[in-house]
């Protein structure tokens, strides 16, 4: 197979253990992971199967097939079965214990980890039109529960502006808060605002009267969720 260019592949980065911030990048079509000396990205962990996954480059997009691993394959929480498209900052566990992180061409290899506060202001949320279930991360518009749910970045962008309860969030706190891992400036605006399409289009499914996602020019962006009478 035909290597892609280095500085337009995504890249895979482990996160936890003594392994932490390795990466590899996806520069072939197909790369699979396992613990075989055949595979391309080799993980020498019992609980790994010889080959338990497969990333493949379709169209300018990354898809990750689990190969009837013994142990399992899940993304942002939710067990893998058959293909699914990643998106950037998507959290891949593989047998449960090993915590890799994905990050698209539009962004850097990560350098550290760093999670977002859990907790949203109950203030934020009391009677409003929209709101958010923090524990399984599900967004309910109306009491109608979005389906299916967010990509985990988009639903760190939808958190962090319902904890700014209505302020601006800038393009630096956005970063910050979807893609903690990244180096400085390594995301890209078009990143940003590529991000901020797809949540609006996906909130627009249960609502398409409202644009809740506001982009405040020169400043950032902020959240419009009225309350309902």
């Amino acid at each position: 197979m035909m290597p892609r260019e280095t500085e337009e592949s995504p890249v895979v980065v482990w996160l936890d253990g003594s392994l932490s911030n390795q990466h590899w990048v996806l520069d072939q079509e197909q790369m699979t992971l396992g613990r075989e000396d055949v595979c391309d990205i080799v993980i020498p962990v019992r609980q790994i199967s010889r080959r338990h996954l497969r990333f493949t480059q379709r169209a300018g997009a990354c898809v990750v097939e689990d190969l009837n691993s013994r142990n399992g394959t899940w993304v942002n929480g939710y067990r893998l079965l058959g293909m699914r498209e990643l998106e950037d900052g998507d959290e891949i566990r593989v047998a449960k214990d090993i915590r890799l992180r994905y990050v698209g061409s539009g962004a850097t290899a990560p350098a550290t980890t760093r999670t977002l506060p859990e907790v949203i202001p109950s203030a934020a949320m009391s009677g409003t039109r929209m709101r958010l279930d923090p524990e399984s991360r599900q967004v309910y518009i109306r009491e109608e529960a979005l389906d299916p749910p967010l990509s985990l970045p988009q639903y760190r962008l939808l958190e962090i502006l319902f904890a700014s309860q209505g302020g601006v969030c800038t393009r630096n706190d956005v970063v910050e808060a979807v893609w903690p891992d990244a180096m400085g400036a390594g995301v890209s605006e078009q990143a940003i605002d590529a991000l901020v399409r797809r949540l609006r289009d996906r909130l627009s499914e249960l609502d398409k009267d409202h644009q809740y996602v506001v982009t405040v020019r020169g400043h950032g962006f902020r959240l419009d969720n009225p309350h309902d009478e």
